[in-house]
């Protein structure tokens, strides 16, 4: 079998990711994919996972995370979507730092440890054939992309013997094929209106997916800064599995030093944290996956304050808020709803000086597509609107009613896009590229090529 024919494959499978519409209750079936796993032998079982949920900050949390514990002598796995370019992406090796290791760069070296062709090639053809046998009998119908992908990666880990798995959710939680892992820990990172044709219209309900990946007593849960009605969904699931929880400015907390701050954590408190992505809603991460860093206390885990301190300054997480040119500069992030943009927004006006500000923009249907645009409007003095070459994309003209038509204009692609704004663009000014990370994916590609 050849990495083009194991591609073809993969992608024979239904990808959620690309399709606009789609009933979530009667598409993601955890017990399909839970009886499918018995059928390989659970290889989720021999892992000791950290599992991430939220509606932001979830990639950024888990790259805190991986860094802490890959200082801290781990080697540890990590399993994130969606990708940016090459699904390969999704699933990483960290090993252990060695002394001369250099700080990665805003580059194709972002994706250290991703899992190589052959390793990829290896795993398809060892589970081709149980898939395959599966999905003639299957009553709850055929696996998905994600979950092929995702039983890929829980094999990948086992095989490797790794020490600890870093999970992302893919949608939601409770239903999500990462859900059928047992965690040491979980972590639920801000919950804020997302994808509610699926998950639901309010933020309790939104919330109580997010929760579904509290599921045991033995857990420890730790939460970002939550708004009042999903963390009392958090707290009420925890009481009813009966599981400790511990929660941003209760028991997490960022202290601010003259210029400084200074990361309260669990068990002590953390100076000389300077974390290389930018915004305030960084330091927020970096101090939650420091808090579930410092729960696997319960589990006999003890990792060294030097250690946090060096995954936090280490950490990088390709397209959040990153800079990939200077004169002009070139800044890429994912922000994909309000709660995102609001962060991006004062990110930006925090840590860059320019004349304008150019925002290519392109979102998904199922976004809060009025939201976005509104938040961005005031931060741009020249607005290309756009489309990623995906099903999912809006149409650039439901944007076009948010945003002024003397600076506004449309793109019939990325690359169109991209060209347009170089072309405006002054060595003072900054191109900012927002609001779907398949829209990031595919201006990084063309950056960094």
């Amino acid at each position: 079998m050849k990495y083009q024919e194991v591609v073809r494959y993969l992608e024979s499978f239904v990808n959620y990711e690309k399709v606009s519409r789609w009933p979530y209750k009667q598409s993601l079936k955890l017990e399909r994919f839970k009886a499918f796993l018995t059928t390989i032998d659970n290889p989720q079982n021999e892992l000791r996972c950290i599992h991430v949920a939220g509606s932001k900050g979830k990639g950024s949390t888990c790259a805190f995370i991986t860094y802490i514990l890959r200082e801290a002598g781990f080697k540890v796995g990590l399993y994130t979507s969606p990708h940016l370019c090459d699904f390969r992406e999704r699933i990483r090796i960290l090993l252990p730092r060695k002394k001369n290791y250099l700080l990665v760069s805003n580059s194709n070296q972002a994706f250290e440890g991703m899992i190589q062709k052959f390793e990829l090639i290896r795993l398809v053809k060892r589970l081709k054939p149980e898939i395959e046998k599966f999905n003639r009998s299957s009553p709850w119908g055929r696996l998905s992309f994600f979950e092929v992908y995702t039983a890929l990666a829980f094999l990948y880990f086992k095989d490797k013997k790794v020490d600890f798995v870093v999970l992302e959710t893919g949608l939601g939680g409770r239903l999500d094929a990462t859900n059928a892992a047992n965690a040491l820990v979980s972590v639920i990172t801000p919950i804020s209106y997302e994808h509610t044709q699926k998950l639901g219209l309010t933020l309790k309900a939104i919330a109580y997916e997010k929760a579904g990946i509290i599921k045991s007593s033995r857990q420890i849960v730790v939460s970002s800064r939550q708004k009042k009605e999903a963390l009392q969904v958090i707290r009420k699931r925890c009481r009813a599995v009966g599981t400790r929880l511990y929660e941003y400015g209760r028991d997490l907390q960022l202290l601010k030093n003259g210029s400084q701050f200074k990361f309260k954590g669990i068990f002590g408190v953390y100076q000389g944290l300077r974390p290389r992505l930018l915004g305030q809603h960084q330091r927020e991460n970096a101090l939650v996956a420091l808090g579930a860093v410092e729960c696997l206390r319960n589990f006999g885990i003890f990792v060294p304050a030097e250690a946090i301190r060096r995954g936090v300054n280490m950490a990088f997480w390709p397209g959040r808020c990153e800079v990939v040119g200077r004169k002009p500069w070139i800044v890429l992030d994912g922000a994909q709803n309000v709660a995102s943009c609001l962060a991006l927004k004062k990110a930006i006006k925090d840590n860059f000086k320019y004349r304008r500000l150019l925002l290519i923009l392109g979102i998904s249907q199922d976004k809060d597509i009025e939201g976005v645009c509104r938040v961005l409007n005031g931060l741009a003095d020249k607005v290309i609107l756009t489309q990623a070459d995906n099903p999912r994309a809006a149409e650039t003209v439901d944007l076009l009613r948010f945003f002024p038509r003397q600076k506004t204009i449309i793109a019939q692609n990325s690359s169109l896009a991209f060209r347009l704004a170089q072309e405006s663009a002054c060595r003072s000014d900054l191109i900012l590229v927002t609001g779907s990370l398949f829209l990031v994916g595919e201006i990084r590609s063309k950056v960094l090529s």
